[in-house]
């Protein structure tokens, strides 16, 4: 197995169209050799625990209405080339999504990971669920296999704050600085939305790379 690291944050739209393109990857080829792990990254860590509304923010952010414009047919532009349909407006709020991280790692200790991020990123980015809201992670929760119950206990408690908020400083601090990143077998970066064909083209060689070691003799 060759271990893929991503760091990504929910409300990013990058993060999503690279889920997707890297999903249509795995699909067309399921014998890779990836081992995927989730890692928290905050694009917003100072947000607010109620969020804040999105379009406000990010015009204000990137220069006005018009800038924000522009930069929301970029990513539509590019999304399509990849089949993708996105449209950034579906969300109305930007969250804090500390909680979401939580929820990430707490089914990655059950084997759930995968499920819970496309739980998340469907529910914020497809249906426009706030996801900065307990009881929406509670039940995105179970969708992807972990116990409601447990989900929303954990949520009203401080468990695991300092662990995530200690894993985006490391992973800050080894130079992510951006999302989404991927890091393979812990040695090569990537950065951004790569196309489906570039992951397949990294899975093709990596296999290849895992024959030829295979047909080297013993020493």
């Amino acid at each position: 197995m060759v271990k893929l690291d991503i760091f990504s944050d929910p409300v990013c739209p990058w993060c999503y169209l690279g889920k997707a393109n890297l999903d249509r990857a795995l699909a067309a080829h399921p014998e890779h050799a990836f081992e995927i792990e989730w890692h928290p990254f905050q694009l917003n860590p100072q947000m607010v625990a109620e969020g804040v509304p999105k379009r406000d923010y990010l015009a204000a952010r990137f220069g006005g209405v018009q800038k924000l414009a522009e930069i929301h047919q970029r990513l539509k532009d590019t999304a399509a080339e990849s089949g993708v349909v996105i449209d950034p407006d579906v969300p109305q709020r930007i969250p804090n999504t500390l909680n979401a991280h939580r929820m990430i790692h707490w089914a990655g200790l059950e084997g759930r990971q995968g499920a819970m991020v496309t739980a998340i990123m469907r529910a914020y980015w497809v249906l426009g669920r706030d996801i900065g809201d307990p009881s929406v992670l509670a039940d995105l929760g179970a969708e992807a296999g972990f116990d409601r119950a447990v989900a929303a206990r954990l949520l009203g408690s401080d468990a695991d704050l300092d662990l995530i908020q200690q894993r985006e400083a490391h992973s800050r601090a080894r130079g992510v600085n951006a999302v989404p990143t991927f890091l393979i077998a812990g040695q090569y970066v990537l950065s951004g939305a790569q196309k489906p064909e570039m992951w397949g083209q990294v899975i093709e060689d990596l296999a290849r790379l895992a024959q030829d070691a295979d047909g080297k003799p013993d020493a």
